[in-house]
């Protein structure tokens, strides 16, 4: 099996090699704008998160929300970067995914930030270790922007500002609310860094804040990306870890959960239960996951133990998507 499995990417890497040489290589002046342009967008969307309007008073707000957010995603794409590179794999610099603002609809300013390897990846250990390596960045980075969040925030009167009915009886009656769903790691964080003379946002009012909504969408990111399935990079983990039969079964329980996460969250929506939990987004993250990336995990050329180290290494990665994982991310009552 072994040995064909090596057939297969000899011949899949003489075909990426053909393929590489009748394609250009993208330009890097094409990251460099998709890059200014997400500044952009995500520099507006933190306007709009903080005063819900096109508001250049609080412009050093919304770009302290587009700095961190910028630094997650690129602190994140940059391991996936230079673990390819440290084994040999070509790959393009990341490309960031900006995202129009659309009034009325939940928005980041940013799909995210992507690179594309040129070249396979041969071994299960050049795999794990490409496939964790942005995440634990990633982890790490939104750990930064969080604490900072915590441990920097404003007085009661930034909240009164912005909504100066807060502490009425009556306040939120008159129109819908966010909330973003916590976390654990996210509440162990708020009770670490937080002191009884603190004003602590609720999760309703996060989005007001820059880098705690910033470090929520990062453990957010992180949480999506670390789901065991396909070629995600938890796909990628769990396969490089233990085979692709383990693989399957891991992931096939994964899309199980997604599905009964966010079909809860669809019957709370259609009968108005109003529990809070689940979301229909799992539905459609399911969808994506079965459609487009696929549930399994195609295999490489060689394939041997990734060792101790390694194998601390992913049960740490398994350990981040527990913390990080919210089944209701976003409650719109």
């Amino acid at each position: 099996m072994s040995e064909q499995i090596s057939d297969y990417y000899s011949i899949a890497e003489e075909m990426y090699r053909k393929e590489r040489r009748k394609r250009k290589k993208t330009h890097p002046l094409w990251n460099l704008l998709l890059f200014l342009v997400t500044v952009v967008t995500t520099t507006f969307a933190g306007m709009f998160f903080i005063a819900s309007d096109f508001d250049f008073s609080i412009i050093n707000l919304s770009l302290q929300y587009s700095g961190a957010i910028l630094f997650i995603l690129g602190v994140h794409e940059f391991g996936h970067y230079f673990a390819a590179r440290y084994h040999k794999v070509d790959t393009t610099l990341p490309f960031f995914i900006p995202l129009p603002i659309f009034p009325g609809l939940i928005h980041f300013g940013t799909m995210g930030a992507v690179i594309r390897t040129r070249t396979p990846v041969s071994s299960n250990k050049a795999m794990f270790d490409i496939g964790i390596a942005g995440p634990i960045a990633g982890f790490i980075a939104s750990l930064i922007v969080l604490i900072w969040g915590y441990t920097h925030l404003p007085g009661v009167e930034y909240i009164l500002k912005i909504h100066p009915d807060y502490f009425s009886p009556y306040y939120g009656d008159a129109y819908l609310s966010l909330e973003f769903g916590d976390s654990l790691l996210n509440g162990v964080l708020r009770y670490l860094f937080t002191g009884p003379a603190d004003f602590v946002p609720p999760m309703s009012e996060i989005y007001h804040y820059p880098f705690l909504c910033a470090g929520w969408f990062g453990l957010f990111v992180t949480s999506m990306n670390m789901i065991p399935v396909g070629q995600l990079d938890g796909g990628h983990v769990i396969y490089s870890m233990f085979g692709g039969k383990i693989h399957k079964t891991v992931a096939g329980i994964m899309m199980l959960t997604l599905i009964v996460i966010g079909g809860a969250g669809l019957i709370d929506v259609l009968f108005e239960f109003n529990s809070g939990y689940g979301w229909t987004g799992w539905l459609f993250w399911a969808l994506i996951l079965f459609f487009v990336l696929k549930m399994h995990h195609p295999p490489v050329a060689y394939f041997t133990d990734v060792g101790k180290v390694r194998r601390i290494l992913g049960w740490v990665s398994i350990g981040i998507l527990i913390v990080s994982f919210s089944p209701t991310p976003f409650l719109i009552y």
